[in-house]
């Protein structure tokens, strides 16, 4: 398993705290993205290795990521994984807030699934709250600093805000929960999903889709069976339940809990431009072949499917907007069933000229 640490003002104490107390022996990655300062080097290599037996790596680019060590992110630095390799790339000056831990965190559980763990410490802002989002929408755990510890709590009390985080703990705890999941039999650790939920918790289960039914009026019992199983078990190993008979017992006496596992069921994760490179593909592939086809008085109409809070459809439009250029002033746009789960656009011809700032706000 991986666990990506994120911190940033204040962070270098807590991070400190938590490698201190870790054990040496989990079989765990760490790895530590902090808001460091682009043109100074960084002295956190060094600072955490007096705090533990594990090696502790400044990471270059194309390193393995090995069980036992700590891996630092570099100064000036935006960092990803794949394949259990740690891939580097020289930040790029952007309009709005660098968030390398929201970008490691998100390549991480693309990489991992449910074998990934998000922390996030002290810290300004809201990096972190979409990564830890990732995290848990593939079945990993997540955890965050909580009020009394951090020097400054805004980025992990984002993050709690957001729904998106499992344990809120001091950082000495977080280490200690930490070692107890490295030492749990589940085959959670090596992501098979099927070991503590097998075929013989049937009736387990069905009691489980019955609360589930009778609380939300969703039949999950048809639903995708390993989902299922992957979102129950880390359901129980939140609750530190061992048995799938346990946990039964514990949303039978916690209305709470049901409306959790249904939360976790519906893995509802968005954002603005996700996958960019889908949306890449759009501009260079497919609004050039549908421009070319269409006739000037045809209404194209662009449907986004289960599209959540909308981010996706706004996206899509935005996307259209900057492959029309200067073209998008001869579009009339309009937002179809904008609270439909179904969100869709229409465009068709302007004969007025109306301005592309115009259009703008029709959909955004």
């Amino acid at each position: 398993m991986v666990v990506a640490i994120g911190a940033s003002a204040g962070g270098i104490e807590a991070v400190t705290e938590l490698v201190k107390y870790l054990p040496a022996d989990t079989g765990m990655g760490f790895v530590l993205i902090q808001h460091l300062d682009p043109k100074h080097q960084s002295i956190l290599t060094q600072l955490l290795a007096k705090q533990t037996s594990m090696a502790v790596t400044e990471v270059s680019q194309g390193m393995r990521l090995e069980p036992d060590h700590v891996y630092v992110i570099p100064p000036n630095a935006t960092m990803s994984i794949r394949d259990h390799v740690l891939q580097l790339q020289a930040r790029e000056e952007t309009p709005g807030i660098p968030m390398p831990i929201d970008h490691f965190m998100r390549s991480l559980a693309e990489a991992n699934g449910n074998r990934s763990i998000g922390v996030v410490l002290s810290g300004s802002g809201t990096d972190g709250t979409l990564g830890m989002a990732e995290i848990q929408a593939q079945g990993g755990v997540t955890f965050a600093q909580n009020d009394e510890t951090a020097k400054y709590n805004s980025m992990p009390r984002s993050a709690t805000a957001a729904g998106c985080v499992d344990y809120i703990l001091p950082p000495k705890q977080i280490a200690r929960e930490l070692g107890r999941i490295a030492k749990l039999p589940y085959s959670f650790a090596s992501g098979v999903v099927e070991s503590q939920i097998s075929a013989a918790d049937t009736p387990a289960m069905g009691t489980i889709f019955q609360l589930l039914r009778r609380s939300t009026g969703v039949d999950f019992t048809h639903y995708r069976q390993t989902t299922i199983r992957r979102r129950i078990q880390r359901r129980m190993l939140v609750h530190k339940l061992d048995h799938i008979e346990d946990y039964v017992r514990y949303v039978q006496s916690n209305t709470a809990e049901i409306k959790a596992l249904y939360q976790d069921m519906l893995i509802n994760v968005t954002s603005f431009f996700r996958n960019s490179g889908v949306f890449d593909s759009l501009k260079t592939l497919v609004f050039p072949s549908i421009m070319k086809h269409r006739a000037p008085d045809k209404v194209l109409r662009v449907w986004t499917p289960a599209c959540a809070s909308g981010e996706e459809t706004y996206s899509v439009a935005i996307a259209m907007l900057e492959y029309l250029g200067e073209r998008a002033s001869q579009v009339h746009w309009r937002r179809l069933h904008p609270l439909s789960p179904n969100d869709n656009l229409e465009a068709h011809s302007a004969p007025d000229g109306r301005a592309q700032d115009r259009q703008a706000r029709r959909i955004c």
